[in-house]
């Protein structure tokens, strides 16, 4: 059975994101571990990293992984911002490392013009500096495939092998696999030999051993359109079937499924999105 579950606000802190997750059913969230539209964040208290910890060991929530903040982009031509995004993926890491969250998602970048080999460079060479910096933490850090819009590197299986070919600390490089970006990307899901064939040249470029968590989001947008427009499940151009292969393929048993779509304060979007990727298992026959 896969581990379900859905984006959460850190909103008064991150043992809320915990507590939000589990009233609504989740097995698994993924949540920012701080602010994720300034550079700056705030350190966390001893207190706020106990009462994480206590709402863990009292939930239903099986695993957490963090997603980092949108404006780190380790490929940037600009200097500047190019040091604050590595400043910033550092920092991501060691507060993946205090709160013991095994995984940490990210935007492989953009290269802004300037070319995807010395794109991947930059990052390749940015994750490397904050492990050796850090040879302590273990947190995987997970490349997000992306919709292919504009200079955004990571469009394709071969563009992340290609990535993490450059990587020295390869063990901690994982990815995780964002379905509406897959198929804006050229990927087809929505057929039983789409669905396989992309997973099988997943497996051969990438390893499906590496492939440790899963984006479920319907897409605004249709097959390699390159854009980035998440939509409920079952109300996009992926409709329905391709989430019940998912959803139904052993493989992928144990990996954390998270819903990224919007929502309202009450959630009652997530609720109905579980409720249908749930309905699509079937249930067991009694014995």
């Amino acid at each position: 059975m896969p581990c379900l579950g859905a984006h959460m606000s850190i909103q008064d802190g991150l043992h809320m994101a915990v507590e939000r997750g589990h009233s609504i059913g989740c097995e698994a969230i993924q949540v920012f571990t701080r602010n994720a539209s300034r550079w700056k964040s705030k350190k966390r208290t001893p207190e706020e990293l106990d009462l994480y910890r206590q709402a863990l060991a009292r939930t239903s929530i099986h695993l957490v992984v963090a997603h980092a903040i949108y404006l780190i982009n380790l490929a940037s031509p600009e200097d500047d911002v190019r040091a604050m995004s590595n400043d910033a993926f550092r920092e991501e890491l060691g507060r993946c490392h205090e709160a013991g969250i095994p995984y940490l998602v990210i935007h492989p970048g953009s290269h802004k013009g300037r070319g995807l080999e010395t794109g991947m460079a930059r990052i390749a060479q940015g994750i490397h500096q904050a492990y050796a910096e850090h040879p302590e933490y273990t947190v995987v850090t997970l490349l997000e495939n992306t919709a292919g819009q504009g200079d955004t590197i990571g469009r394709t299986f071969e563009e992340l092998a290609g990535l993490t070919a450059q990587i020295v600390e390869t063990s901690r490089i994982g990815y995780c696999f964002d379905t509406a970006h897959a198929l804006a990307s050229g990927y087809e899901l929505r057929t039983r030999e789409g669905y396989e064939e992309t997973f099988a040249r997943l497996d051969r470029i990438l390893g499906l051993d590496k492939l440790y968590c899963f984006h479920l989001n319907d897409s605004k947008y249709d097959l390699g359109d390159e854009r980035d427009r998440h939509q409920h499940i079952g109300q996009g151009y992926l409709g329905v079937e391709a989430f019940r292969m998912l959803l139904n393929d052993p493989r992928f048993a144990e990996l954390p499924m998270l819903l990224e779509t919007p929502k309202s304060e009450d959630m009652h979007e997530d609720v109905e999105s579980l409720a249908l990727l749930r309905s699509l298992i079937p249930s067991e026959l009694p014995s």
